[in-house]
């Protein structure tokens, strides 16, 4: 299969696109790894570290869809047809690709086929499906802070998952239970009057 990264490339920039396009047109490119393009194209423009309003909430629903449909075993996701067809502006996905493209090589010149029974059997799909899943609640909450990073955990779990890359899933997961960590640190910092998750674990450590 070729880059997906060359893949994007040539879709939106080589060749010439309506203004707008739909998810089922994107899903042209995914061949047999489409969890994986999924999800890396729902959770990438949360991912980069510009502004995407708009998109954290309705995308986190469509990764939790598919992260529940990871943990239940399915082969092949399922979406509602409104959203598949929903339309995206051209302009608006090429921006987001621009500024994630260099990033997604990064990790491509990286990535082989390792440690693939992580993202093969049963067991390390559950795993990656309950992390996705979780990170993609943290997207939905209309916080600063809760989407970015849980956002980046599921671009590199769901990119090893395309690739069959059990250590750049690995890698991801790592950036989930970070994620998971600083979403729990800004809730418990509203609700505890501006004290942050690692304070309270201090006050109570010092009692």
């Amino acid at each position: 299969m070729a880059k997906l990264s060359n893949e994007l490339q040539r879709y939106f920039f080589e060749e010439e696109r309506p203004e707008k396009v739909t998810l089922a047109d994107i899903l042209l490119l995914a061949g047999e790894r489409i969890f994986g393009f999924l999800l890396v194209i729902l959770s990438l423009p949360s991912a980069l570290p510009v502004p995407a309003p708009g998109y954290s909430t309705p995308f986190g629903v469509l990764i939790f869809l598919l992260a529940v449909q990871l943990i239940a075993g399915a082969k092949t996701p399922w979406l509602p047809q409104k959203m598949f067809n929903h339309p995206l502006q051209l302009s608006t996905v090429q921006g987001f690709l621009k500024a994630g493209l260099p990033w997604l090589r990064r990790i491509e010149a990286i990535a082989r086929p390792r440690l693939s029974y992580i993202c093969t059997t049963l067991p390390g799909r559950v795993t990656i499906g309950i992390a996705i899943a979780l990170m993609a609640i943290s997207m939905m909450i209309p916080i600063p802070g809760t989407n970015t990073l849980p956002a980046m955990g599921i671009f590199v779990t769901a990119f090893g998952l395309s690739e069959d890359d059990g250590a750049i899933s690995l890698g991801g997961l790592v950036l989930c239970v970070m994620g998971a960590i600083l979403t729990t640190s800004i809730l418990f910092a509203l609700m505890w009057g501006g004290s942050s998750l690692l304070d309270v674990i201090k006050t109570w450590l010092g009692r």
